[in-house]
């Protein structure tokens, strides 16, 4: 997280919302979709909550690595922490995150405003979200 923000020259303020443009949208309507993506730690999502950062959106399937990877990751170790741990870290410091964004490979590293519409589901933990990148 601190080589990516470095690389992009941003320092992460309280309330900034954090998108990951893992290229997974590129993938979308093919088998490769759900393998695509490096999908975030509970290191990296920690990273950014303990910094204030209370939404994230990411381009792929879900928040956390593809299966395909916590699944190998799981057989060398049969730590079972390792499955949904970016989903979990929100246990520690509550967040939401939005999950199959698309476009964000169309947005400049910083310096826009994310404003984000929900829909609310009744006795649901979660549902789909519009967001928007709005410009000057």
């Amino acid at each position: 997280m601190e080589a990516e923000l470095k690389r992009i020259g941003h320092e992460l303020q309280p309330l900034d919302i954090v998108l990951v443009n893992t290229r997974a949208s590129e993938c979308i309507g093919t088998d490769e979709y759900l393998t695509a993506g490096c999908g975030m730690s509970r290191e990296a999502t920690l990273y950014l909550t303990s910094r204030g950062v209370r939404v994230c959106g990411i381009d792929a399937w879900g928040w956390d690595a593809p299966f395909v990877h916590t699944k190998k990751r799981w057989e060398k170790t049969h730590d079972p922490s390792i499955i949904w741990e970016g989903h979990k870290a929100g246990r520690e410091i509550p967040y939401c995150h939005m999950e199959k964004l698309c476009n964000l490979e169309q947005l400049p590293a910083n310096g826009f405003i994310v404003a984000c519409f929900p829909a609310k589901i009744k006795a649901a933990s979660g549902g789909w979200t519009r967001a928007v990148a709005l410009f000057d």
